[in-house]
């Protein structure tokens, strides 16, 4: 119950004015029945007085201001304070003031500035707090410092609900002091085909796993019901993504998920059950579709069964312009989202436009005044529930001045402890393992002293792959933790990423695995490791051919085709990603001084290994079930078999390109055999190249002449931006990282790619394609006269036909473009792949460059 002076508290944070009402609108039934799930937490109904007291006094504007949810990158401390957002975030690459290594206390200051401007009602009328939401996802993973946790699918393989809970109190402490109070975590999806880039944010292929991890994971982060909910360090958390999203054909991200109603319930909903159960006040809407629906206009999904027949009574956010997909909708309007039962929308760049586009469709009846009402409701229970308008401001709240607790050593000897319990041993032949603490070891491979690789996506980073050791100051690679554990023992410990060794070894341990990716980055057509360059299974070899036992250390964010390395390796383990705490992995692969383990094996496969590189869908329960390692295997010290040889055999499956004949160079994201090149020419008046880029973010040679960083078309990250600030040329080139045979393209019929002038056309600017490293190329021209009509600001599709004139002299390609200019101007690409055929003539929006121009 609320006191009486909480009640005038709440009231006296909004100017006074009365707001029409609309009928809300009949939702659909369905023949398969939802349980109802929200059996523990009851509504207080003088809390529910309350806000229909502050409902009715609350202007339509403050009501919108509410459901929008604008990201720090794009949203000023001013803009806070004029609109009063109901909520903001921070995305997976940014971080306060821009400092990717800000420290907790500095994300605790901007928290307080975000704040007070919020409660300041100069402008906006309204007191009402803003709250501040951010992707924990393994720990509080995108701050500097921080504890990180093995990524959920080593989690799945500990099989240990009591440990899920202890990461999340934990996890709720160290956000807790940066002054955040919305988690959006946990990801309770039941990923299908391990061809998802986002397979690693899953705990297990089964449902039964997932279902007895949610619930835990949300009373971890926000509290126990009826003992300490919401309450000290407890956070806001949210299960996601809601619903279907590990289930897309073919793994696609953000795909569509074809499954009958009843599947939908029982396979890809068993996690929110559970969540439900314990409370949790947010659930995240997934980017997918249903059945060719998106989820995000999906009225039956969100209201009927999320909010009517499983009983949530938290609110619906949707996930990063994931609006934008529905039917009617654009970034900057979506009365379809709203009206589906979404109550708080992430417009991180768009908000203004999206704010004033909200208030005009209520004011003309296109969203009904019950549907906003509903929506606020929903928000400001949660909030109040939280505890929002008692706390203060972020730094004045009792948990935030625990700084103590951030990556503390109780956190770091439990991720520690996590590692140890998720790591699966599929081989030990002739028991090499475990190994003598007092013998020469070699460690050797690129995961070694690789924090960034163990570390994975979500880490300091979106997608991980701009990071160095020196972003981890409080972690430990798996080389360190070997290191450390060895040479206390008295054993020597060499590394060399080359196996290279001055000193034969008596035992390598060899550490190898996927590269850092995140979301539809990730997504593969190959489940074979490293298919096309077997790097690591060279390093494998060579050091077996030299007498030399090996041990490999596998990470992944994903089963995956590795018969050729478990023939090559003596003993073979899956690590995973594995956080910060890469002693976890020497505490279970190092014996005692008396050779006995310290540790045994205790992780079990929580998702089927494949035994050819074709099972793509792959899970327990199907029919035609022929795992390699079936689920729920792992081998331990005490439990001994020996695998014989495996078949090396490929299956010629996945093709090269698409389909459609399209093939994508910079697709949502680079291809993995390209890379961007920023050249300038300002000093020498030759082109000076810089190193390959494949973040998002880069500079030409000089720092100044040329920089590109990310934007976003459709998703996020999808762009490029290229700004030019010289008086002499510069070039930005989409350049393959090994130059490829030419014949590859004979099919090219055109270059099709997203284009976008921020300001004016630039005097002088020209597009080479498909170049070879002497400059020939298959076509060139300047783009000045052909796109002189174009609006700046608005994206448009440009097609360019490629079959103009005999190449034959172009042996091997380097760049498959070259975009080259001079001046000060920007502008913004994306969608970029080469097309069997050319449009013959050109749809709305469309630029169609032929041979003659």
């Amino acid at each position: 119950m609320i006191s009486m002076k909480r009640s005038i508290s709440l009231l006296s944070l909004l100017t006074l004015s009365l707001s029409p009402y609309a009928a809300a609108q009949p939702v659909d039934k369905s023949a398969v029945e939802w349980p109802y799930v929200n059996t523990g937490l009851k509504r207080d109904p003088e809390l529910e007085k309350v806000l229909d007291q502050i409902l009715e006094r609350m202007t339509l504007a403050q009501k919108v201001a509410q459901m929008i949810q604008p990201e720090i990158g794009y949203l000023s401390v001013a803009q806070m304070r004029k609109y009063g957002f109901g909520s903001y975030l921070n995305g997976g690459n940014t971080a306060p003031y821009g400092q990717k290594r800000a420290s907790a206390e500095v994300w605790l200051k901007y928290a307080d500035e975000m704040y007070e401007a919020s409660v300041d009602a100069k402008e906006d009328g309204s007191r009402i707090p803003t709250i501040w939401g951010t992707d924990a996802m393994h720990g509080h993973s995108n701050v500097y410092g921080a504890t990180l946790f093995p990524h959920n699918i080593g989690l799945g393989a500990a099989n240990d609900p009591e440990l899920i809970h202890r990461i999340g109190v934990a996890t709720a402490k160290e956000v807790a002091v940066t002054g955040i109070e919305w988690s959006f975590a946990p990801t309770v999806a039941v990923v299908r085909d391990d061809r998802w880039g986002r397979t690693y944010e899953s705990y297990s292929e089964d449902p039964a796993i997932v279902k007895a991890y949610a619930g835990q994971m949300v009373s971890g982060l926000q509290g126990t019901l009826g003992k300490d909910f919401l309450q000290g360090f407890g956070r806001i958390a949210t299960a996601k993504h809601f619903v279907g999203d590990g289930g897309t054909e073919k793994g696609i991200d953000r795909g569509d998920t074809l499954v009958d109603e009843q599947g939908l319930r029982d396979i890809h909903a068993a996690g929110y059950m559970t969540a439900i159960q314990a409370g949790v006040q947010s659930v995240m809407v997934s980017f997918n579709s249903w059945n060719g629906v998106r989820l995000h206009g999906h009225k039956y999904l969100l209201t009927d069964v999320l909010k009517n027949q499983m009983g949530f009574d938290g609110f619906v956010v949707t996930d990063w312009n994931g609006h934008k997909f529905v039917e009617g909708c654009d970034l900057e309007q979506c009365a379809g989202a709203i009206n589906a039962g979404v109550d708080v929308l992430m417009v991180p760049e768009h908000f203004e436009a999206f704010y004033h586009n909200t208030i005009r469709q209520v004011e003309q009846g296109i969203i009904p005044m019950t549907r906003i009402d509903d929506a606020v409701r929903r928000f400001l229970r949660a909030k109040i529930r939280w505890g929002l308008l008692e706390r203060g401001k972020p730094s004045s709240r009792v948990e935030s001045a625990q700084m103590a607790v951030f990556n503390s050593q109780e956190h770091k000897d439990l991720a520690r402890e996590a590692v140890r319990k998720s790591l699966v041993l599929l081989k030990n032949n002739q028991k090499v393992l475990p190994l003598s603490a007092k013998s020469r070891l070699l460690v050797a491979g690129d995961g070694a002293d690789n924090i960034a690789k163990q570390a994975g996506g979500w880490s300091v980073s979106w997608q991980g792959t701009d990071n160095s050791n020196a972003d981890f100051p409080n972690a430990t690679s798996v080389y360190q933790g070997l290191r450390q554990q060895v040479e206390a023992a008295g054993g020597k410990v060499e590394l060399a990423v080359d196996g290279n060794y001055s000193q034969k070894p008596d035992v390598a341990v060899v550490v190898i695995g996927e590269n850092p990716y995140a979301e539809w980055f990730g997504d593969i057509q190959q489940l074979e490791y490293q298919h096309g360059d077997k790097s690591d299974l060279a390093l494998i070899k060579k050091l077996k051919s030299q007498g030399i036992p090996v041990v490999t250390v596998f990470l992944t964010g994903r089963p995956l085709w590795t018969n050729k390395e478990l023939n090559a390796s003596d003993a073979f383990v899956v690590a995973w990603l594995p956080g910060s705490e890469g002693q976890g992995v020497a505490d279970v692969l190092l014996a005692d001084s008396q050779g006995k383990a310290r540790y045994d094996f205790q992780g079990k496969l929580s998702f089927s290994w494949p035994g050819s590189d074709d099972q793509f869908v792959l899970n327990k329960g199907e029919t035609n079930y022929d795992p390699l390692f079936a689920y729920g295997y792992g081998l331990t010290y005490a439990n001994h078999t020996e695998p014989g040889l495996l078949s090396e055999q490929v299956s010629a499956t996945a093709a090269s390109s698409s389909d459609d004949g399209i093939q994508p160079l910079f697709l949502r994201n680079l291809s993995a055999d390209m890379a961007w090149v920023l050249s300038d020419s300002s000093a020498t008046g030759a082109l000076n190249t810089a190193a390959l880029i494949t973040t998002p973010y880069g500079v030409s040679a000089d720092g100044k002449s040329l920089a590109m960083q990310s934007v976003n078309l459709s998703y996020q990250e999808d762009g490029r931006q290229l700004r030019w600030n010289t008086t002499a040329k510069a070039s930005a080139s989409l350049r393959y990282i090994k130059p490829v045979a030419a014949s590859k393209y004979k099919t090219a019929k055109a270059l099709r790619f997203s284009l976008r002038f921020d300001q004016h056309l630039p005097s002088e600017l020209s597009l080479a394609v498909l170049c070879d490293q002497q400059g020939q190329c298959q076509r060139q021209l300047s783009l000045t006269k052909p796109l002189a009509h174009l609006k700046p600001g608005l994206w448009h599709t440009v097609e360019l036909a490629l079959d103009c004139a005999d190449a034959s002299a172009v042996k091997r390609i380097s760049d498959a473009l070259v975009f080259s200019s001079s001046g000060q101007h920007s502008l913004a690409v994306a969608d970029i792949v080469l097309a069997a055929q050319i449009s013959t003539e050109a749809a709305q929006g469309t630029v169609l460059i032929g041979c003659a121009n």
